[in-house]
């Protein structure tokens, strides 16, 4: 005899969201997540920038190699970590966002 799964009847958290709840969180992690590529193009130019700027200053080509190598690894780890945020954020946005917004609504 073959079994039917019977459908539970506690939804699981996805479908407890409603579809404006959902728009909502969406448009929160798509604007966190432009914000977040903001700051990483923003700290690459920076860093490049000062690193232009001081050229003239560094007399040692050893202390400059140190300087671009130590800047590279700044904004490598830097990238790697608000990339792994903005990914963390995407698979658990329902419940962030949730949370945001039902504290949003409170205040208001």
């Amino acid at each position: 005899m073959e079994q039917v799964a019977v459908p539970s009847k506690q939804a699981t958290a996805s479908e407890e969201i409603s579809s404006a709840l959902q728009q909502r969180i969406d448009a929160m992690y798509a604007r966190d997540r432009a914000i977040a590529i903001g700051f990483v193009v923003a700290l690459w130019a920076t860093i490049f920038f000062v690193l232009l700027e001081v050229h003239s200053y560094i007399a040692n080509p050893a202390v400059e190699t140190v300087c671009w190598i130590a800047a590279f690894m700044l904004v490598l780890f830097n990238t790697t970590s608000i990339t792994a945020m903005v990914r963390h954020y995407l698979h658990d946005k329902n419940h962030i966002y949730s949370v945001d917004i039902k504290h949003l609504d409170a205040g208001r």
